[in-house]
Formats: structure tokens, sequence, C-alpha cells
């Protein structure tokens, strides 16, 4: 009896070459058959954070996202190695750099998650999901000078109510979040 597991893929188009549509700085659409697809350009990654304080409070931001249109709620995140400068970054040191540029807060140790998909039928990006301890509020936060994030730092446990309250106000909320409200996933400190 075979693996299905290393099967090869049974989808017509697997095999077909992929081609590049467009290219920008940071996104390029591709094809391969009938499939349309957009992908990070240069093999950029991202690093997402999960950041829970000692006192089981969740640290959230949020931001105006030109794609949807609207503030959108999410934790903190950001591009490895966007840059020159950063080339070469490792996860867990650009999951530092973002979540104290965006929050105000330092952690004191980044546990790494694993690698994950976050739509993989129309975007092939991946994003490593780390898990921030020991947090120090160090400053305010916000982002870059380009960047206008607002940081909320909202109890675990009041989480669903929050989220509604930004959706009744017509705020995106990014899949992500939706991981902190499953607690079974978040895990002890």
């Amino acid at each position: 009896m075979s693996d299905p597991d290393s099967a090869p893929p049974s989808d017509p188009d697997a095999a077909k070459p992929e081609t590049i549509e467009w290219q920008g700085k940071f996104v390029t659409a591709k094809t391969r058959g009938r499939w349309e697809y957009v992908a990070r350009s240069r093999g950029i990654r991202a690093a997402a954070i999960i950041a829970i304080d000692d006192e089981g409070h969740v640290i959230l931001v949020e931001q105006y996202r030109v794609p949807l249109g609207r503030i959108c709620l999410e934790i903190p995140a950001g591009l490895i190695g966007d840059d020159e400068s950063k080339a070469g970054e490792a996860d867990e040191e650009a999951a530092l750099r973002e979540l104290e540029e965006e929050t105000g807060y330092r952690a004191a140790r980044i546990e790494n998650l694993g690698e994950f998909y976050s739509s993989p039928g129309m975007v092939s990006e991946s994003f490593t999901l780390l898990r921030a301890h020991g947090l120090t509020k160090v400053s305010e936060g916000g982002g870059t000078a380009s960047e206008d994030i607002r940081v909320h730092r909202v109890r675990l446990c009041d989480l669903p109510q929050f989220v509604a309250e930004r959706r009744a106000k017509g705020h995106g909320v990014d899949v992500r979040v939706a991981m902190l409200m499953a607690a079974g996933f978040i895990g002890e400190d």
C-alpha cells in the first residue's frame, strides 16, 4: 500500500510551468495552468507574533489596510529581511524587532511555532508564527514613520467581545486573531 502523503500531486496543472504575469517590489502575480496566484517577491516571508503578557493580556495592533479599504485588527507582524540592510535576518530576530517597533513591547524570549500559510489556494506566502514570552513595555510603539499603528492590550478572556466590537465598527479582523480565540492552541508560559 502506498503512502498518500508521498504521492505526486494529482492536480493536472501541478507540472505545468509557472509564469510571472507581473512583478512589483513586494508582490508577484503568477499563473500555472488555470491557477492564478500571488507570491511575495524575492522570497520575502513574514513573522507573526502571539504576544501575551504575564497578566493574561494579548497585545494586538490595528492599522488601515489599503487592500481592505478599512482598519484591520491583527496580531503584530512584519516582513523578514524586507530591505537590504536586513538581508539574512532570522525569523526570531525579525519578530523581536517588529514586536517592539509596532507595539512598544520587548520580549525576553521568543518561541518559533512553525511555518504556516494563510490562504494557500490564492497566495503562496508563508509566515512564521512566533510566541513572545516575558514582555516588558519599553515605548509607545506605533510602527515606523509610514505606519499609523494603534496598540491594544486586551484580556484574553475578553477577546471575543473585543473582536465583536471592532467588527461592529466596520473593522476587518485578521484570521490569526481567530487562533488566539482557540485557547488550546496558545499554550502555557
